[in-house]
C-alpha cells in the first residue's frame, strides 16, 4: 500500500469504529487497500462553507458528502439554533433537488433536527431553491436548509443554510456555526428521528409562492402581447419543471414549448455534459427546437432553478445567447424604466450587483437615479443588503454567474421570477418590432459597449487547492503594472480590505467584508478580478472591457482583441 499520512489514518480509524454502518467501513477498507489518493482526498480535510453553503463529491470521509457529514452539521446547527433562540420553539423548513441521494439527505437532515426537539417542515418532493428561500419567511421559521449542489456535475451535492431573513448565512454565523460543529464528535449526533415534529409541505407553499412570483415578475404586458410570444422552456433535467411552466401559464403566457427530453428530473443529466446555463452547449437542444418553432426566446435553469440562461431570435432568425451580465443589463434597465415610467423613483431605492459584474450596472443605476450597492461573489451579500437597508426599497439585482432576483420576497437568486421577468421584456420588445438583443444593443449605444468574459481553471484536490493558493499569492506579491498595455491604475485586495493608487501608491480602505478576491483595474477602463471559488476546485478570472459608442469601428472586434490580450498578459 502507498505511504498514507499518519494523521490521515488517524481520521480514517474514527470512520472504522462501531458508529458507522457496515456498508461505511466497508467502502473505507476498500479505498485503504487499492485507492489510497481517493483516500487521502476524501479526509485530509472537512468540509467546509464556501459562498454557496457546503458543497462536494458524495462519499465516505471527512471531506465527501454522507449521511455523517451532514447529520454532524445539522447537529452543530441544532445545537447553535437552541443556544441563538432559548426558550422559543424552533422551527426549520428543508427542500432538496434532483441530485442522487438528495430525497435521502433530506430526509437524514430532517430526523436529526427533530431529534433535537426542532420542528421540520419537509417539502414533499423535489422544489427549486428560491421556494425554499420564500417558504424560511412564509412559515416563520428560524432556519432553512436545501439539499443541492446546484449545477455541479452528478457525483456532488450539497448543503445550504438559510436564516430567518431567507438570506444564506453570512459572517459571523457561518464561522459560529462551523465553530460549534467542529466541537462536536460524530457519535455527538442524534439520529434518532422524532416523527411527530416533521410535516410534509407541498401545495400551499406552491400556491403562494407562484403568487409571490407573478406579482414581482410582472410588468404591464397585454394579453395581446403574451399571446404573440413564443417561447422554448427546458428545465435541464432539474427542479425548475416543477414550478416555471406553472407561473407562465398562471401569468397568461400560453405559447409555451417544453424541451420534453430535459423535463424529467435525473441525477446523471444525461443530455448534457453540465446541467450549468452559463455553458452554451446546455441550451443546444433548446435552440434547435426553437429553431423548429421559430421561437422568440430560449429560457434554461440550472437544476435548484436559482440561475437561468436566455437565447434570442434576433430580425435575422438567428439565435444570439447573452451571458449573464447582458441579461442582468437588460432586466435592471427594464425594471428601472418600468419604476420612472410609473413615476416611483424617489432616490431610496437601489439595485445591487457584485464586484466581479459588470460596471454597466451602475452607470444604469445612476442614470436612473437610483443608489448602487456592490458586494462580494454569492448571492447572500444581495441578501444581506436587503436587510441591512430596510428603509430602502429593493428593486433587483444580480450577477454575473447568471442569477437574478426581482423584488425581496425571496432572498436568493430566483430564476422562476426572472424567467417570467425575460418573458415579459421579450413580448414587449417582440410588440415595438425588436427584440432583446436590439434592446441590449440600444443600450450600449446609450452608456458605452461592455463586453465580459470569465476564465475558470479547474484544479481538483488537495494538490489543486495548494496550486490555486499559490497563484493567489503570486498575483499579490508580485502585482502587474500594466495589462494589455495599458497601466495599471488601481489594485484592489478583499483579503485585507486595501485598494491601491499605483499612480501614486497611496492606499485606501474598502469597506467589504474580507474575501480572497483581487482586482485590478486599468488606465483604458478595463476590469480584470481574479478570486477561487468558494464552493468549485477552480480559480476565476472576470475580465470587463468597454469603449465608447463609435460608428466609425467594429465594436465587437475591438474588445475581443482587447479580451485576447489581457488573456495572454494573464498567461505569462
Amino acid at each position: 500500500m502507498r505511504y498514507v499520512d499518519p494523521l490521515i489514518l488517524d481520521r480514517v480509524n474514527v470512520w472504522l469504529t462501531p458508529f458507522f454502518d457496515e456498508q461505511t467501513q466497508t467502502k473505507i477498507k476498500d479505498l485503504i487497500a487499492f485507492e489510497p489518493d481517493i483516500l487521502e482526498d476524501s479526509f485530509y480535510k472537512n468540509l467546509e462553507f464556501g459562498t454557496g453553503g457546503m458543497r462536494g463529491v458524495m462519499g465516505v470521509g471527512d471531506n465527501r458528502i454522507n449521511t455523517y457529514t451532514l447529520g454532524k452539521n445539522t447537529q452543530g446547527l441544532s445545537n447553535y439554533l437552541k443556544e441563538q433562540y432559548t426558550g422559543q420553539p424552533i422551527k426549520v423548513a428543508i427542500a432538496y433537488d434532483c441530485r442522487h441521494n438528495s430525497k435521502e439527505l433530506a430526509q437524514v437532515v430532517s430526523q436529526v433536527f427533530s431529534a433535537n426537539g426542532i420542528q421540520v417542515y419537509l417539502f414533499s418532493d423535489l422544489r427549486p431553491t428560491p421556494e425554499l428561500s420564500f417558504a424560511v419567511r412564509y412559515l416563520d421559521c428560524q432556519c432553512g436548509i436545501v439539499l443541492t449542489a446546484s449545477h455541479n456535475p452528478p457525483e456532488y451535492n450539497g448543503y445550504k443554510v438559510y436564516w430567518e431573513d431567507g438570506g444564506q448565512l453570512v459572517p459571523p454565523q457561518d464561522k459560529e456555526i462551523i465553530d460549534e460543529i467542529n466541537k462536536l464528535r460524530y457519535t455527538d449526533i442524534r439520529f434518532e428521528s422524532d416523527p411527530s415534529l416533521i410535516k410534509t409541505i407541498d401545495s400551499e407553499i406552491d400556491d403562494a409562492f407562484a403568487d409571490a412570483s407573478i406579482a414581482n415578475g410582472s410588468y404591464g404586458t397585454t394579453q395581446e402581447q403574451k399571446d404573440q410570444l413564443r417561447i422554448v422552456f427546458t428545465s435541464l433535467h432539474g427542479t425548475s419543471i416543477t414550478m416555471i411552466p406553472r407561473v407562465l401559464e398562471q401569468a397568461g403566457y400560453n405559447n409555451v414549448s417544453i424541451v420534453t427530453a430535459q423535463a424529467e428530473p435525473d441525477g446523471d443529466f444525461p443530455t448534457v455534459d453540465s446541467p450549468n446555463p452559463e455553458e452554451p452547449e446546455a441550451l443546444r437542444m433548446a435552440i434547435e427546437q426553437a429553431k423548429n418553432e421559430k421561437a422568440d426566446i430560449v429560457i434554461g435553469t440550472d437544476p435548484d432553478c436559482d440561475r437561468l440562461g436566455i437565447a434570442v431570435r434576433t430580425k435575422e432568425g438567428n439565435y444570439t445567447l447573452l451571458n449573464g451580465n447582458q441579461a442582468m443589463v437588460l432586466k435592471i434597465h427594464f425594471l428601472l424604466d418600468n419604476w420612472k415610467k410609473q413615476g416611483k423613483i424617489t432616490g431610496n431605492q437601489f439595485v445591487a450587483s457584485t464586484v466581479v459584474s459588470t460596471p454597466l450596472i451602475e452607470r444604469i443605476a445612476e442614470h436612473f437615479g437610483v443608489n448602487y450597492k456592490e458586494g462580494l461573489t454569492g448571492f447572500k451579500w444581495i441578501a444581506k443588503m436587503i436587510k441591512d437597508h430596510p428603509e430602502m426599497d429593493f428593486i433587483g439585482g444580480g450577477e454575473e454567474s447568471f442569477g437574478f432576483l426581482t423584488g425581496d420576497f425571496v432572498r436568493d437568486k430566483d430564476a422562476v421570477t426572472a424567467t417570467l421577468l425575460a418573458c415579459e421584456m421579450a413580448a414587449q420588445k417582440k410588440s415595438e418590432d425588436s427584440d432583446l438583443y436590439r434592446y441590449l444593443l440600444d443600450i450600449f449605444s446609450e452608456f458605452g459597449y461592455y463586453k465580459e468574459h470569465l476564465i475558470s481553471i479547474v484544479k481538483k484536490g488537495k494538490t489543486g487547492a495548494e496550486e490555486i493558493a499559490a497563484m493567489m499569492k503570486n498575483f499579490r506579491e508580485n502585482p502587474f503594472k500594466e495589462i494589455a498595455e495599458s497601466p495599471v491604475v488601481r489594485m484592489e485586495d478583499y483579503q485585507i480590505g486595501t485598494g491601491t493608487d499605483m499612480m501614486n501608491g497611496s492606499s485606501y480602505p474598502i469597506d467589504i467584508p474580507r474575501s480572497n478576491v483581487l482586482i485590478y483595474y486599468t488606465k483604458d477602463g478595463s476590469k480584470i478580478a481574479m478570486r477561487p471559488s468558494g464552493t468549485e476546485p477552480k480559480i476565476k478570472f472576470y475580465i470587463s472591457v468597454n469603449t465608447p459608442s463609435n460608428d466609425n469601428i467594429d465594436v465587437e472586434e475591438l474588445l475581443q482583441n482587447k479580451i485576447n490580450t489581457i488573456i495572454s498578459c494573464l498567461n505569462t
